[in-house]
């Protein structure tokens, strides 16, 4: 026999309206009563009807976290700190009373992907979306991205971006996190500067990438406040685009130093390009940083492991997500404007080091 939520509401003596409150957590129940109920259910071993009540309710217990790669700990930090808040354990217990299920949409950087889990996510009327990492600086795109966020938000769903800009129209935003990687990329390159590198090379990330183009600017903002801006055919000669992969981090500093044998630094789109660039400098027969300085972004887990440990630049991941967890389950107010920069800081190590005189 079926239970009901009608029997449970028998067993805990409450009415079958402060059982569903207690089980969507969207209304504020006394403890003792919340036991109660939570007890009731045990006992009687009830499971909710997800899809049935989504249907009764403005949204579902489900919390969709779009990323680009959920192998890439740059997304997996913080994703995994966002579930902490929207899916966490609650009192303890193993019940469920108000935490909702995150799933994690893995878009592969395809932007048709992103809009069809967006797609997917309103029609599973869900209580949140949390977009992470940077957009695509396309504006048929974003104007697709836009119209399906406005049609989740009017749904009542609660929309976070997590290190990533706000778009142009961003009524439907709970709020935007995002990092200031433009200044984390210009104080980089300024440390570089000063300890009297002057032929800079740059692995970039895709140019369609907010992330890619707001690091690279930096990057070219620090050179020029130091009088070194470079001619724009000299950018390009030291500007190498790819994925943000090892690989793209390889063959991009091959051919890097193939172009300009004198230079003395590579500045990587992030930490796990780095590591590929410092393959290829030690495949080349040169050290670092005595022959060649190398720096990174994000300051990933491994990269005080590397040897020698990666200079970098340090973007507060977990706790990014775990506060876009919070905001899209309601538990915090939006930073005022709905907008926040999140700081980013230099960790100087052991890969970066004055150019050999010589």
């Amino acid at each position: 026999m079926t239970v009901t939520l009608a029997d449970v509401a028998a067993r805990a003596r409450v009415s079958p309206a402060t059982v569903s409150r207690v089980l969507n957590g969207n209304y504020p129940v006394a403890a003792s009563t919340r036991e109660r109920v939570l007890r009731a259910v045990d006992d009687l071993d009830y499971v909710l009807n997800g899809p049935a009540s989504s249907l009764a309710a403005a949204t579902s217990d489900l919390v969709g976290i779009l990323v680009n790669d959920i192998a890439d700990p740059f997304f997996g930090i913080m994703a995994g700190a966002a579930q902490t808040q929207i899916g966490g354990p609650g009192d303890g217990s193993g019940r469920a009373g108000g935490e909702k299920l995150a799933v994690i949409c893995n878009t592969g950087g395809s932007p048709e992907r992103e809009l069809t889990y967006l797609t997917l996510l309103q029609r599973q009327r869900a209580a949140a979306v949390v977009l992470t990492g940077g957009a695509v600086e396309n504006e048929a795109h974003q104007a697709a991205v836009a119209a399906k966020l406005a049609k989740l938000a009017d749904a009542g769903t609660r929309i976070v971006f997590c290190g990533r800009p706000p778009l142009p129209d961003g009524d439907a935003l709970v709020a935007a996190l995002a990092f200031d990687n433009r200044g984390g990329g210009r104080r980089l390159t300024e440390h570089l500067v000063a300890l009297g590198h002057r032929r800079i090379g740059y692995v970039a990330g895709p140019p369609e990438r907010t992330t890619t183009r707001h690091r690279l600017e930096g990057h070219r903002e620090a050179l020029r406040g130091a009088g070194l801006g470079p001619e724009p055919e000299d950018e390009e000669r030291l500007t190498v685009h790819g994925p943000y992969d090892r690989r793209s981090g390889y063959e991009a500093t091959l051919e890097i130093l193939r172009r300009d044998p004198g230079v003395t630094a590579i500045v990587a789109a992030n930490d796990t390009v780095a590591l590929g660039a410092c393959a290829a400098v030690r495949d080349r027969g040169l050290r670092i940083p005595q022959d060649i300085s190398v720096a990174g972004f994000d300051d990933l887990p491994f990269s005080v492991d590397a040897v020698p440990a990666l200079t970098t630049v340090r973007l507060p991941l977990f706790e990014a997500g775990a506060r876009a967890g919070r905001l899209a389950m309601g538990k915090e107010n939006p930073p005022p404007g709905g907008i926040a920069t999140i700081a980013a800081e230099l960790m100087i190590r052991g890969s970066t080091a004055p150019p050999r005189v010589g």
